[in-house]
Order: structure tokens, then sequence, then C-alpha cells
């Protein structure tokens, strides 16, 4: 093996480590951490940030890099694909300042911890008064990213999250999608018109028992809490490390749904870092792939498998027992597995992402992707950002937001600087629906098993075409490998025909 090659491997394990310090860290701050932690946290962050920065911008690197390169030959498949990908992620390192990567860090800390406050009481102003300078600092991170990997600004933010893809094959997509699913949209709110509506069981629902009801279904599909645990926080997401993945979500004691399906899209993350390659731990080539993929394994089993009438023929008797004190036949007939099922799959638009169903999700994506493009382009300042919204929401969905809490102050995700990500949820959502149709056709008796509880097939079947590829492959590339065809929005398509128009 290269002695370059090896020494690459070795910085790059000690920055893996001390971007899982952060990852615990962050998880901490949004799960557990008191308000008044919160200067002394931004400064630890931003220090470790500082201090991954500084080791891929140690002008040895460029030396290292070159030489290992001369000596491909001599290297394993998966050695030359860590190597691509190490020198990818130094090549978008090193287009950024330590001046800039420390005075972002620290107005993204900053930032989301106004919008901690500001997004309850709908405080706009307050938001805003944050967001302005983080959103200058974001356009010159998507400028000198630009600069040097060649792409346009926005297409260089994407590609810290999702490499490999660009706008223009994500309008292309969009554009279908937009084509097709209006119409569509309204012959299911037409056929669900003409049905009963499904039964809402009525709580109060404890958290305490949602929380075991949550962990009840981790543990049958998969999750390993000597490995990871559940824990509440403003928004639900996956973090940690592989060793130690950290899930969140947020309860409502009027309706234990919400907080039960976020628990299993989480879930679905919490699988996908599980399953990535032990022997290439701590490596760039042994992380998950993009985000589209880490989306796609989430809403594979929320959407694809946890919304299915098989998974409620297991599922409804443990939800029913969880909240026992509900002992009446209204109870019955609403914890019905029929019921829930119309319950899972009911079409509505509404105002918040977190909640929507999977036929009008795409609907808030496309959205935040036109506001994202204009934002960075400098076609949307910060401060016109809530009229924007609600006149993409009047066109998309015909909805008119009646605050900011439930507008653009709903997600958390440009609070943090992460612009660029949203393009993958609906990008997961066509990966998960063509690798489910790929594994129903492959695996036997799939839709028995998950009637039964069973997840250990389908979970077998995307750890050997997902989980354990890590980033061997390109994302275009995985995909094809595992479902035999290239990405498109025609298996997602299919799927909500037949789910919703039978």
């Amino acid at each position: 093996m290269s002695t370059h090659y090896h020494e690459l491997e070795q910085r790059f394990r000690r920055m893996a480590n001390l971007g899982g310090a952060a990852a615990v860290l962050q998880w901490d701050w949004a799960a557990v951490m008191p308000t008044g932690g919160a200067a002394a946290r931004s400064a630890q962050l931003t220090e470790l940030d500082l201090i991954q920065h500084e080791c891929m911008a140690d002008p040895k690197m460029a030396d290292l890099f070159d030489t290992a390169e001369a000596t491909r030959d001599d290297l394993e498949p998966w050695q030359n694909a860590n190597l691509s990908e190490m020198r990818l992620r130094w090549r978008h390192a090193n287009a950024l300042p330590a001046d800039l990567v420390e005075a972002f860090s620290k107005a993204a800390s900053a930032c989301e911890m106004v919008w901690r406050e500001a997004r309850p009481s709908s405080d706009f102003n307050a938001f805003c008064q944050a967001f302005a300078p983080l959103l200058v600092l974001i356009r010159e991170k998507a400028e000198a990213k630009s600069a040097a990997l060649g792409l346009a600004p926005y297409d260089a933010l994407i590609d810290g999250y999702d490499p490999g893809f660009r706008t223009a094959e994500i309008d292309g997509i969009f554009a279908d999608l937009g084509t097709f699913l209006p119409e569509f949209l309204a012959q299911v709110l037409e056929k669900q018109a003409r049905e009963p509506a499904p039964l809402r069981p009525t709580g109060p629902f404890p958290v305490a028992h949602q929380r075991a009801l949550s962990k009840t279904l981790m543990g049958h599909i998969g999750f390993d809490f000597d490995h990871g645990r559940l824990d509440e926080s403003h928004h639900p997401f996956c973090g940690g490390v592989p060793e130690d993945v950290r899930i969140t979500t947020r309860y409502d004691e009027s309706d234990f749904a919400s907080s039960v399906m976020a628990v299993l899209h989480e879930t679905g993350h919490a699988l996908y870092e599980r399953g990535l390659p032990e022997d290439w731990r701590g490596q760039p080539v042994g992380e998950a792939r993009s985000m589209s993929l880490h989306e796609s394994q989430s809403l594979l089993m929320e959407m694809q498998a946890c919304r299915s009438g098989e998974f409620f023929k297991f599922a409804a008797p443990l939800m029913q027992d969880a909240f026992d004190s509900l002992d009446s036949a209204a109870a019955a007939a609403a914890f019905a597995p029929e019921n829930l099922h119309r319950m899972a799959v009911h079409v509505a638009p509404g105002f918040i992402r977190v909640d929507a169903d999977e036929v009008t999700y795409p609907a808030h994506i496309m959205l935040r992707y036109r506001l994202e493009k204009a934002m960075i382009s400098g076609d949307l300042q910060a401060q016109d950002l809530p009229d924007a919204w609600q006149q993409g929401m009047q066109e998309f969905l015909g909805l008119t937001p009646k605050n900011h809490a439930e507008g653009c102050l709903q997600d958390i995700h440009w609070a943090g600087g992460d612009i660029g990500y949203f393009p993958s949820y609906t990008l997961g959502a066509l990966i998960a629906a063509q690798l489910f149709a790929s594994a129903s056709r492959e695996i036997d008796g799939l839709p028995a098993a998950l009637a039964e509880g069973a997840f250990a097939p389908l979970l077998a079947w995307l750890g050997k075409a997902v989980h354990s590829q890590a980033s061997r492959y390109s994302s275009h590339e995985l995909i094809e490998r595992a479902t035999g065809s290239p990405l498109s929005a025609d298996a997602f398509k299919a799927h909500l025909k037949m789910r919703y128009l039978g």
C-alpha cells in the first residue's frame, strides 16, 4: 500500500473522530443542553470546525494526494474509492478560507438559537436579524466553492450534500413531478371525498406511553439500543455516529401518530448508519453515500414499509395496547388496522412539511428549492422571505399560512446554514420507491413478513444493496446497481397510483 495513501487514511480518521465528537455535541445541544450553555457550545463547535479545517488546509495534503494518485494501480477498489472521496472533501474544504469557516460556524450557531425562540412565537423579525448576516456568509461559501469546483454557486452547495447531483437534473425531475402531481392530487381528493373519513383516535396520549410505543416499534424494526437512544427535541433528527446513533422526536399528547411516524422515519436513518461497513469506519468511503440516499432509507422505512396496510396488521394491536386506558368500542374501531392504515395514507394539503402526506410533500420541497435558488442568486433577500413563501404556498398547495411558525420559520435547516439540503428529501422519496419496488420483487413474501413485524428480510436486502456499499459508488451508480435502472420518478409515480387510486 502507498505510504502516502496510508497517511491520508490516518489524517481522515482523525478528522472523522473530531466530526463524531461534534455530532454528539450537536445532539446534546438539541436534546438536553440548557439554554445557558449556548455560548460555550457554539465556541466548542466552532473550535472543532476550525481544527478540522486546519487539518484539511495543511499544505502537505496536496503533495500527499498527488503522490497517492500516482499509485492508484497499487490500491484495492475500496481504497481507490476512498481516495476519490478524500479528494472531493479536501476540495470542498480548501475552497473556504479559515476566517469564513469560523464566521459561518458562529453565525449558524447563533441563528439556530434565535430560531428556537422565534419559531414558537412566530417572530420573523427576530429570526431575520440573525439570518440575514448568515445568508451573506452562505452566499460567500457558495461563491468560493463555485470557483474551486467549477460549479454554479447553488450546485456547489448541493454537491456538499449530494455529490454528483446538479440543478439541471433536479429541475427536470421536479418539472416531471410538477406536471404529474396537481391532477393526481385532484383525483385522490375526489376519491377520498366519496369514502368515509378515517376515525381519529382521541387522546390524551401521554408522552411516556408514546415513547414506550416508539421504542417497541424501533426494536421490532431492528434498532439496537446498545448502540443508540431515543430523545426529545424541537425538530426530529438522527445524529451521533454509527456506533452511537441518537434519534430525537417531538410529542403531541393529542396526536400520537405524528411522533411515532417521525420515529420510524429517523429509525430508517439510524439503520443506515448502523449498517455501514465496520472495516471502513472513520474513512470517507465508509460513510453514507449522500443525503438523498440517507433520506431514501428513512422514507423507505416510514412511507413504503410502515404506512402499508400490512404494517398496520402488526402494529395496530401494539398501538392500542400502548394506550390501554382507551378501552371502548370507539377506541377499538379507531385502532382497527384498516382504519389506522387509512389514517396514515390520508391526503390533505397542509402547511407543515414534516406532517405532509407523500402526495403533497414534493410541493413543500419544490417551494423550498425555488426559494433557495433565489436566495443564493441574490434575487431573494432575507427580509422578503415571508412574502415569497406566502406566494409559493398559494401556487403549489393553494394555502396561505396564518403565521410564520407554519410558514418560513417551520424548518431548522436555514437557521443552521443548511441551504442546498432540501432537494435531498424528494430525491430520497424517488430513490426509496425505486429501491422498495426492487426489494418487493426480490424478497419472497415481503408483505407477509411486514404483517408479522418481521423486518429482517427487508433490512438484509437493504444492507446488501445500500448500507454495506457506503460511498464506494456514486449515488447514481449505486441506485442503478441496486435496482437495475437509473434514477427516475417512474417508480414513485407507480407507487402513488397503486396506493391512492388502486
